[in-house]
């Protein structure tokens, strides 16, 4: 009976064909993987300039064009390069056609970086305005969308611009709710673009980026503690790296795939890290172990693969197996190339090779030195987690994903009231608890040892299950979640210590955040404001009207599970851990965590907020 009314209720108006903008616009998932409001960088929004920034970097490519100008004007974006522009009867075609462009071409487009004609179209199908004008010998020809629809076809018309395409876009508001664009994200983006392509120059709101060294200005950039030798560069037509090693624990790589940033690598970095190991060991004759190898490394990784194969549309993860077509496997090419460039490189700098071996020396040295006491500490770590006292575990989790819609999330509190509010309103899918007890040890200037003696570091790594890095990571967002008070404001410090100490890749990769909660609650009996700053305050009172309840959050514990469900929601408020470009982790630990007690002093005068009495209101 029941499978006969499921008939009844299926029928062919059930089935219907959706068309290329309508389909972007119900999944945007599958084209550039996750929405956001900008706060984030691989967020929507600084997707769609990539995929306008890829058509360019390809003309580049291909020999054409030596300057791609950029400008962020209040949300809207403008991309014109002088590439040789889009031929001028296929404009609409190529912005509004699925499975339409030249890349299919292997001749025009050799190694390019976008191959199935998808991108510009989500762009178009999930931007409120699209304008695309193609500049062609003296001639233009314009055409406006909206959400994917031709608004104005422009008659061809005369021109003295330059050749090239010139594209602008604002995203959609109503997909990317209160999105804003970060500029660091994009001039992140950019020169990323200009490492990979020696003789290129962008523009960005009049900034220019440029590269003379490559991947070796790369990892200048980058770099956070000082580089025990100088930086080593190895270079054919098809394949980029540049490699040193720091005093920083854990391993820190850049790869790309014909320019593509594939930030979850792939098979190229899977190849090169074995290589990489195989070549050392084979230099030295020694069997090094592979963590004593790669501690402390830092490469970047540029190869060109013909029609590669990625793992989403997105482009973050190489799944391609072959350089191309009849040509050798990535594995076997990238072997062969570490074998032979960088054994001859350490046989002819004797004293970098001396260096690298002394830095895997004592990796070996610090390594045996904790081996006794791992075991007891991964014991101790999983018999915690077996009676769930410290971690309160979600059923996703980062690594396990298929979908890159899927996301997870822990947050680190401290105190009993506090984790047990955000355990009670959190989603169980996809938010974990983990609760510290007490404040944390300040860890600067102590060996790796401390990770596996203090209980709390112990069982926090084991939580995150980081120990041999981020490929295990099991959340995406590492979520610091303490009262907005001096003790919060202290063990949020010391967590952050932890990390920059011990783990500096998982706030270098963007996964830690600190949670923002309400200052205020401004409500009547009609309406309730919450309340992040004085400002917001202000505006909440104005708007509620006389005899307004106001209360101060003191303390995360105040908050019930009831509340707490719309500030840990899709109104989350997160404040990226980012590190500034010209601050070391060095510095910055000797700066706040150091005995340079006036330097502290003076930063903290010079930077004190008195806040206003809530008394007197």
């Amino acid at each position: 009976m029941a499978d006969s009314q499921n008939t009844q209720n299926y029928s062919e108006e059930n089935i219907r064909t959706l068309d290329w903008k309508e389909h972007i616009r119900r999944r945007p998932g599958m084209y550039i993987g996750k929405l956001g409001d900008g706060t984030f960088a691989d967020d929507g929004i600084y997707v769609l300039l990539k995929e306008v920034m890829d058509n360019s970097i390809d003309e580049f490519m291909m020999g054409n064009g030596k300057k791609i100008e950029v400008t962020l004007e209040e949300g809207h974006i403008t991309v014109r390069d002088y590439g040789r522009g889009i031929p001028l009867g296929k404009v609409i075609d190529v912005a509004s056609k699925m499975n339409t462009g030249a890349k299919y071409d292997s001749k025009a487009f050799k190694k390019s970086v976008g191959l199935n004609g998808v991108g510009i179209k989500a762009v178009n199908a999930l931007s409120t305005g699209f304008t695309v004008k193609a500049y062609r010998d003296g001639q233009v020809k314009q055409v406006d969308f909206s959400r994917g629809e031709v608004v104005e076809d422009h008659d061809l018309s005369m021109s003295p611009e330059k050749n090239g395409t010139h594209i602008d876009f604002n995203p959609d508001d109503t997909i990317f709710e209160n999105y804003c664009f970060q500029e660091e994200y994009i001039e992140n983006l950019l020169k990323n673009y200009t490492y990979l392509n020696k003789g290129l120059s962008i523009i960005f709101n009049g900034k220019v980026f440029q590269s003379k060294n490559g991947l070796i200005d790369l990892l200048d950039e980058n770099m956070d503690s000082e580089r025990l030798y100088p930086i080593i560069q190895l270079a054919d037509e098809d394949l980029e790296i540049a490699i040193t090693h720091g005093n920083q624990y854990g391993e820190e790589y850049y790869t790309f795939v014909n320019g593509q940033h594939t930030t979850q690598g792939g098979t190229h970095l899977i190849a090169f890290r074995e290589a990489l190991v195989k070549t050392i060991r084979d230099f030295y004759n020694k069997s090094f172990d592979v963590s004593d190898i790669r501690s402390g490394v830092i490469a970047a990784v540029s190869i060109k693969i013909e029609e590669p194969v990625f793992e989403s549309q997105t482009k973050t993860k190489l799944g391609s197996k072959d350089m191309g077509p009849k040509a050798p496997s990535v594995r076997n090419y990238m072997l062969d190339f570490v074998t032979e460039k960088l054994d001859n490189f350490l046989h002819k700098n004797p004293e970098v090779a001396e260096t690298l071996q002394r830095k895997i020396l004592d990796s070996e040295k610090e390594r045996k030195a904790i081996s006794g006491i791992k075991k007891l500490a991964r014991e101790r770590a999983k018999k915690v987690s077996l009676h769930n006292k410290k971690l309160r575990d979600c059923r996703i989790h980062y690594t396990s994903k298929k979908d890159e819609k899927l996301d997870s999330s822990i947050f680190i509190t401290e105190g009993d009231s506090a984790s047990g509010s955000i355990t009670k309103a959190r989603n169980v899918n996809s938010q974990a608890v983990f609760s510290l007890k007490g404040k944390p040890l300040n860890s600067y200037g102590l060996t790796r040892k401390v990770v596996y003696e203090n209980e709390e570091f112990n069982l926090l790594q084991a939580a995150l299950d980081i120990e041999d890095g981020l490929e295990s990571l099991r959340y995406n967002h590492v979520i610091i979640a303490t009262d907005a008070d001096v003790d919060g404001m202290h063990i949020r410090l010391l967590l952050l210590t932890f990390f920059l100490q011990f783990f500096p890749e998982l706030i270098k990769n963007g996964h830690v955040y600190i949670l923002q909660t309400p200052l205020f609650r401004v409500r009547n009996k009609k309406k309730t404001y919450y309340c992040y700053s004085d400002e917001e305050k202000k505006d909440a009172i104005k708007k509620v009207g006389a005899k307004p309840e106001i209360t101060r959050f003191k303390g995360l514990g105040e908050i019930s599970p009831d509340e707490f469900k719309h500030f840990i929601g899709k109104d989350i408020r997160l404040e990226p851990v980012r590190m500034k470009k010209d601050v070391t982790i060095k510095q910055l630990l000797e700066f706040y965590m150091g005995k340079n007690t006036p330097d502290r002093q003076n930063f903290i005068i010079d930077n004190l907020v008195v806040e206003e009495d809530l008394v007197n209101e």
